[in-house]
């Protein structure tokens, strides 16, 4: 009776002691934990120099963007019918600019070098009056519109626009 008493004492401690042991791997496991970093998936980059910014005037139909060849600043001045579109103020206006990349899940728009681009963002305005307005630019050639590697050049860059809902998209080409 003593043998089995022990042999039943020490099992309960053996028990006790793998519980005490586990539990803190348990909770561990349970708890919250910042998710591992994630490698920002930027887009394809064609293995040359990044092209130099846009500089000059870039002129069409609905207005005209002129470039002083900083990479960050333009002056835009859009007609009514443009302006309205964009949810930007109409006029010669001194904006900021950078070119995006297309949707990157987790990131979303990340921003990239001209010449890889999908989308365009034109911020104006300080403060209470600022505006931004994120454009999807591209190529349309044979009755289809393209976004990405090569669509838009040192000489030329297209907005995609849907004046409205019953329309379909129509290319707006700022060419220098």
């Amino acid at each position: 009776m003593k043998t089995a008493k022990r042999i039943l004492t020490n099992t309960i401690r053996l028990l006790g002691m793998v519980i005490l042991l586990a539990a803190p791997v348990f909770f561990i496991g349970c708890a919250e934990h910042e998710p591992p970093p994630v490698m920002i998936n930027y887009p394809y980059e064609p293995d040359t120099p990044a092209p130099p910014p846009h500089e000059g005037l870039f002129t069409s139909e609905h207005g005209t963007m002129t470039f002083p060849g900083d990479g960050e600043s333009v002056i835009i001045d859009f007609d009514t019918e443009l302006s309205e579109y964009l949810g930007l103020p109409e006029g010669n206006q001194e904006a900021k600019y950078s070119f995006l990349s297309g949707d990157l899940p987790p990131h979303g728009h990340i921003p990239v070098r001209y010449d890889v681009a999908h989308m365009i963002r034109i911020i104006t305005g300080e403060g209470d009056g600022i505006r931004s307005a994120d454009i999807d630019i591209g190529e349309y050639a044979d009755g289809s519109f393209s976004t990405g590697t090569g669509h838009t050049t040192a000489e030329r860059i297209t907005f995609f626009v849907k004046w409205n809902d019953s329309e379909d998209w129509e290319a707006v080409d700022f060419i220098k």
